[in-house]
């Protein structure tokens, strides 16, 4: 279940609110310029199915959003609990930092947290299978996939480069709750 969980910056101990329904998380997230979406698969997907698969599964929502929103790269990142890099890869998001253009996510399968510090609050947002999310260019923020990561997602990219990061260097990141295995 999709759960988005609002702090204040200074008090990561306690939750302002806990919102579960979807049409509530992406209404909260819309007021702060995140988009949230849930999308359904235009036909199955089997499990290990390859990157194309997956794609063409979701043909045309990523379609739409691409003229939309001008990305010009799409793909797909998997990672099971297996990995062998799985620590250093976790590591790696963990820190807040921001992006140049828009981070865009939607999850095929699995799940992970995206913790959003836009002015005063934080805003935790669990995301799981059918979940579509629109980080803004510039939003500073985390992301935990857990000690055991289980995830497919599809990214958008405008920069054909992929995901480049800027760290702000703040410490916040360590100090609020992680995704629970």
């Amino acid at each position: 279940m999709s759960v988005l969980s609002v702090y204040q910056a200074f008090a990561p101990d306690v939750p302002l609110k806990v919102l579960t329904h979807g049409d509530d998380i992406a209404t909260t997230l819309a007021e702060v310029g995140v988009r949230f979406e849930r999308w359904e698969a235009n036909a199955p997907i089997a499990a290990g199915a390859s990157q194309e698969a997956v794609i063409a599964a979701y043909r045309p929502q990523i379609d739409a959003l691409m003229r939309e929103r001008g990305y010009v790269t799409v793909d797909v990142v998997s990672l099971a609990s297996d990995h062998p890099q799985k620590a250093e890869l976790r590591a790696k998001f963990l820190d807040e930092h921001r992006h140049a253009e828009d981070e865009v996510r939607f999850f095929v399968a699995g799940r992970g947290l995206f913790s959003l510090h836009i002015g005063e609050n934080v805003y935790a947002v669990e995301c799981v299978k059918n979940d579509l999310i629109s980080v803004p260019a510039g939003t500073l923020h985390w992301f935990d996939m857990g000690e055991n990561p289980h995830f497919v997602a599809i990214r958008l990219f405008n920069n054909p480069e992929g995901w480049v990061a800027q760290f702000s260097g703040d410490d916040i990141a360590s100090r609020f709750p992680r995704l629970e295995d």
